[in-house]
């Protein structure tokens, strides 16, 4: 039986798992889950996976990583790296793009508050990124030679960051060159699926680009207008 993996490209870990399924070979079948329609939280979703999240994967024997690293210390390590990164950069990555992007998407105000909380925490992971998980002889993650399903766990999630203004986006990444030829080498490793799974992703961030550009001419608009001396 064929794997389904229940995804929506919008969200980092559904790409991550497309993008390893893609560059191994394995043969499955993506069902999107729009969770901008919230279809995670249907009845039907909800028999698949009760936590209601994405992405969710149905197969026999549940086991998309058993072949990936074979060792088993590097697996011990690799979980690691995720069981870390859902506690610190996921958290800071989410919550600044949530607050400062995304929430009216999803019917909720931005939080200019949140946002900057999230910023401080993402800066702190990318550090810690590359004092502590960039190490070793390999160009990727735990010193290794291949991109695993960490590296593309937390590059999926880095990559989010495009969504932001180009200014902001090059303050939080910018002081880090370690973590940005990180992102290319895992990039250039898994092309040309990567770049075929983030297409949803570029389409947003020109999407909001575009909504920003047109929020700013009407501000300045605005602001034109309330200086010019009114007609007699």
């Amino acid at each position: 039986m064929k794997l389904k993996v229940y995804a929506d490209r919008m969200s980092q870990p559904s790409r991550a798992v497309i993008i390893f399924c893609k560059v191994n070979g394995i043969d499955f079948e993506e069902i999107r889950v729009d969770l901008s329609k919230r279809q995670q939280l249907s009845p039907e979703f909800k028999e698949i996976n009760p936590m209601r999240r994405v992405p969710a994967i149905v197969d026999g024997r549940f086991k998309l990583f058993e072949r990936y690293p074979a060792d088993v210390s590097r697996k011990a390590k690799i979980h690691s790296v995720l069981d870390w990164h859902h506690s610190n950069l996921r958290q800071g990555a989410a919550g600044l793009i949530l607050n400062s992007v995304l929430a009216p998407v999803f019917g909720l105000p931005l939080n200019s508050q949140a946002a900057a909380i999230s910023e401080k925490l993402l800066s702190l992971s990318l550090s810690k990124i590359e004092s502590i998980w960039l190490k070793g002889n390999g160009r990727f993650l735990l010193g290794g030679f291949l991109p695993s399903i960490a590296d593309l766990s937390l590059v999926c999630e880095i990559l989010q960051l495009e969504l932001l203004d180009e200014k902001d986006r090059s303050r939080i990444l910018g002081p880090h060159k370690k973590v940005q030829q990180w992102i290319e080498d895992t990039r250039n490793a898994t092309r040309p699926h990567f770049d075929e799974v983030h297409n949803v992703l570029y389409k947003a961030k020109t999407k909001f680009q575009v909504q920003r550009s047109v929020a700013a001419n009407s501000e300045r608009e605005s602001s034109i207008k309330k200086v010019l001396p009114s007609k007699m």
